[in-house]
C-alpha cells in the first residue's frame, strides 16, 4: 500500500501543508498522521509563520476520510476507542495552532478530511467539492464527542444529522450558505483567492489572533461528556466489521444492528 505523505513548506511567513496520496483521494494513512502531527508541532513554536493553510494533491480531492483498509487490523471495540483518541489529538493540534488556519479545499471533503477542514480556521472551495461523513453507508463506526460537537459547532446540528444518520454529502452551495466555507471559486482562481486571503490575514495582529482562538476552542471543548462507551460500542460492533470486509471486498455491507 502506498502510504503517502504530508509536506511542509514555508515561505514568506506562510506554512503550506499538503496532503499528497492522490491516486487515493488523500485517504489518510496512519503514517500520514503521523506526520501531520509532527508538523502540527513543529509549527506551535514557529514564530516567523503568520498563517498556515492546509490542502489536498491533486485536485481531485482535499482528503477523503483515513484509508479503510487499515481497520482490518481491528479487533475489539477498544481499537475504536484508542483510534478516535489519536484523532482527537491530531484534530486538536491543527485546532490550537497560534496562527490563523486556511483549508484549500477542490474536490472530496470526507470523514477525516471533513474534521481536518473544520478544525481550520477559514475555508475556501470550488464549486464542485463535496462534504459529508457517510459512514452509516460505509462503515458503520462513528465520531467522538470533540468532533461532533466541532461539526455541530459549524454546520448545525440538523446538517450534522443528515450527513451521519442519512449519509448525505452536502454541496458547496449549502457549505457556503450555512457559513462553513468562507468563499467559493473556480479551480483555476482557488490559489490567487488563498493567497489574498493569507495575505491579509498575516497583516493582522497576531496576539490578537492567537488568543482569540485559544478562548473560542476552550468554549468549544469546555465541558464535553464522555463518549468511550459509545465508540467502544460501535467499533466492538459485528456491523463495524461487516462494513470493513464488504469495503475490501468492493460489495455493499449487510448492516443487521448486531453489537
Amino acid at each position: 500500500m502506498n502510504t503517502g505523505s504530508v509536506h511542509l513548506t514555508i515561505s514568506a511567513g506562510v506554512a503550506s501543508v499538503v496532503f499528497d496520496r492522490p491516486q487515493a483521494r488523500n485517504a489518510m494513512t496512519w503514517a500520514m498522521y503521523g506526520q501531520l502531527g509532527r508538523i502540527c508541532e513543529a509549527l506551535q513554536t514557529d514564530r516567523s509563520v503568520r498563517v498556515v493553510t492546509f490542502e489536498g494533491a491533486g485536485g481531485e480531492a482535499f482528503v477523503a476520510g483515513t484509508d479503510i483498509e487499515q481497520f482490518q487490523a481491528f479487533e475489539s471495540g477498544d481499537d475504536g476507542v484508542a483510534y478516535e483518541r489519536t484523532i482527537d489529538r491530531g484534530i486538536g493540534l491543527i485546532e490550537s495552532l497560534p496562527m490563523p488556519t486556511v483549508a484549500v479545499i477542490s474536490g472530496w471533503t470526507i470523514g477525516g478530511g471533513l474534521a481536518i477542514a473544520t478544525a481550520c480556521d477559514f475555508r475556501i472551495a470550488t464549486p464542485a467539492s463535496r462534504f459529508g461523513v457517510p459512514i452509516a453507508k460505509t462503515l458503520g463506526n462513528c465520531l467522538s464527542m470533540a468532533n461532533l460537537a466541532r461539526l455541530s459547532a459549524v454546520w448545525g446540528a440538523q446538517r450534522v444529522k443528515r450527513m451521519l444518520l442519512l449519509a448525505e454529502l452536502l454541496t458547496a452551495d449549502e457549505a457556503l450558505a450555512c457559513g462553513f466555507l468562507g468563499q467559493m471559486c473556480e479551480p483555476a482562481e482557488l490559489g490567487a483567492a488563498a493567497a489574498r486571503l493569507c495575505e491579509h490575514l498575516a497583516s493582522l495582529a497576531p496576539v490578537t489572533q492567537s488568543v482569540t482562538k485559544e478562548a473560542l476552542r476552550r468554549l468549544l471543548v469546555q465541558g464535553l461528556p464522555d463518549g468511550e462507551d459509545l465508540i467502544r460500542r460501535c467499533y466492538g460492533s459485528r456491523d463495524f466489521h461487516e462494513g470493513v470486509e464488504a469495503f475490501v471486498a468492493k460489495r455493499s455491507p449487510v448492516w443487521k444492528g448486531a453489537v
